[in-house]
């Protein structure tokens, strides 16, 4: 199968996406209104809650969700075969994503920027939030030491990342405050500052042979060096870092995804590996851990905290919703899409692919997935008359850009999250950001670092795809009561949220029977733990939606 057909075919199907069931959902399900007064002017506060224009604001919500698990999970989920990877990919994102994005933000929009934890203690019970906020803290707590992690290996493994990537930091602080403070137009500042990432890129393998000790430091150090950074950047206002460093990083990436697709319309690869391979050696079963594998690459739990946890507070006007939500996620699936077509059609023969996918254990590590994205890329954009080690240089600039801004954004999540259960509890000095930031990041740190090379934080990787997925089912079902309060149509959320519930909690239940049989208590115990919450959850949340319809849940 031609690799450029299926790519146009599915970009295809999302542009259609976007034009008409997005449509439908703002105007027939959220009723979106852009006279609506939204939280960013109603609390703005010059640190959290600050009116973005939607092109700076739709970069640094894309750039937030599309870390590097949805280039992980796909490049791993193409053991099965890369028609039911790509099928889940279209059909994941269209009908479940993208509305679990869209619908995040629109109830976080309604309830003055309130997180997805917060709401749920006002939709269910109090007693739900305390669980919900110990779950996500849980999740992003994992998402820091493994993200931290992968770009520590990623710069180990391809240092000519590092310098485009640490300019990136510098352009990045000089755009806010030129924008901000000296109140000029971004859009000529940010056209040098992207010309200057892109020269930076050609130049990063130059900096790397004449600077050949930025090769020599450990994943380690890289580990210690990334957590310490992301301290500072979840305590700075957002219009200093986070907003121009992930607006600026949305023009590369999306000029790193036009680029791969052009690559792929030059190249014409024919895909190498099976269209199904049911039962590939020591892989768990396809279904449902198809779904859980993909994770980001369809639905992910860690949007809705994006979205409620800090877009929302940024939004200037209430119909920004649908491009940044409903259309953010398509751009991830598109990443999932070119992840799935690198993983497959980026090897020279079917040879090369069996060899690399010869069993779960070998495809299964950070390294060989990650390796696979970004030679398979570096093949598509070489044909574009790029140097290969460029190209190379290119991909891995790429995937480290979306992983830093997810370490960004979800050290900023965790701190928020941890001061709200100081708020619930009464502890007065987490409710200091600089406190609630040293205590998440200090615990991340912790996990990382229990493991020689700072790699801990694998420990808990296999509780991602489960809890990720759960917190996405979660998040639907608040919406859902909260949309049937208001007398909305929820059936948008709740079939979705039907779906991921039901083949997350089966993975879920068979990993920990898995970690029990090979006496892994940790992971056994810590599968157990986060069922056991999410059933809570879940049975107090059903209870409600089972009700007649109660008062409107409008904040």
């Amino acid at each position: 199968m031609n690799a450029a057909v299926v790519a146009l075919l599915v970009i295809g199907c999302f542009l259609l996406a976007y034009r008409f069931y997005s449509r439908f959902l703002a105007k027939r399900v959220f009723g979106l209104r852009a006279d609506e007064l939204v939280p960013s002017r109603e609390l703005e506060d010059g640190v959290d809650f600050v009116p973005t224009r939607l092109s700076v604001l739709w970069g640094h919500h894309y750039t937030s969700i599309a870390g590097a698990a949805p280039i992980v999970g796909p490049s791993l989920a193409v053991i099965w075969g890369w028609v039911p990877a790509l099928l889940w990919v279209v059909v994941g994102t269209i009908f479940m994503g993208a509305v679990h994005d869209f619908a995040a933000l629109v109830i976080s929009l309604r309830s003055r920027g309130q997180s997805i934890g917060e709401i749920t203690g006002r939709v269910i019970s109090p007693r739900a939030q305390t669980l919900f906020l110990l779950v996500i803290a849980t999740l992003i707590w994992i998402v820091l030491a493994v993200f931290a992690f992968i770009i520590g290996t990623l710069f180990h493994s391809y240092p000519a990342a590092i310098f485009p990537i640490n300019v990136q930091i510098i352009v990045a602080l000089l755009l806010g405050w030129l924008v901000y403070r000296r109140g000029v137009g971004i859009f000529a500042p940010s056209v040098v500052g992207y010309i200057i990432l892109l020269a930076a890129v050609f130049q990063g393998q130059g900096v790397a042979l004449a600077w050949p000790w930025l090769g020599e430091i450990s994943v380690a150090t890289w580990v210690w060096l990334l957590l310490g950074y992301s301290f500072v950047a979840s305590v700075l206002p957002v219009w200093l870092l986070l907003q121009p460093r992930d607006y600026l990083n949305s023009h590369q990436l999306i000029t790193g995804i036009t680029v791969l697709v052009l690559g792929l319309v030059v190249l014409q690869p024919e895909i190498q590996a099976p269209a199904i391979n049911p039962d590939p050696a020591g892989a768990p079963p396809m279904l449902p851990f198809l779904f859980i594998t993909i994770a980001c690459g369809a639905i992910s739990g860690f949007h809705g905290l994006v979205s409620s946890g800090t877009t929302s507070k940024q939004v200037g006007c209430m119909t920004d919703a649908r491009p940044i939500g409903y259309g953010g996620m398509l751009g991830e699936g598109t990443l999932g899409l070119l992840a799935v077509l690198a993983t497959t059609a980026g090897f020279a023969n079917a040879s090369e692919w069996h060899v690399h996918y010869a069993s779960w254990g070998a495809a299964s590590g950070l390294a060989p997935k990650l390796e696979a994205f970004v030679n398979g890329g570096g093949r598509f954009v070489a044909e574009l008359g790029v140097p290969v080690d460029t190209a190379r240089t290119f991909i891995a600039v790429m995937v480290i850009a979306f992983a830093a801004t997810s370490l960004d954004t979800g050290a900023r999540i965790l701190r928020m999250i941890i001061s709200e259960l100081a708020g619930i509890y009464g502890v007065k000095p987490l409710r200091n950001r600089y406190a609630a930031a040293a205590l998440g990041i200090g615990a991340a740190t912790l996990l990382a670092v229990t493991q020689a090379g700072g790699k801990g934080g694998l420990i808990l990787w296999p509780l991602f795809g489960t809890t990720n997925q759960l917190v996405a089912g979660l998040t639907l079902l608040v919406v859902s009561i909260w949309l049937r309060r208001l007398g909305r149509p929820y059936v948008y959320t709740l079939v979705p949220m039907v779906f991921v519930v039901v083949a997350t909690l089966l993975a879920i239940i068979g990993e920990a029977r898995a970690h029990f049989a090979a006496g892994n208590w940790l992971l056994a115990g810590s599968s157990s733990l986060i069922l056991v919450l999410d059933v809570w959850i879940l049975l107090e949340g059903l209870q409600l939606l089972r009700r007649d319809r109660g008062e409107p849940a409008a904040a």
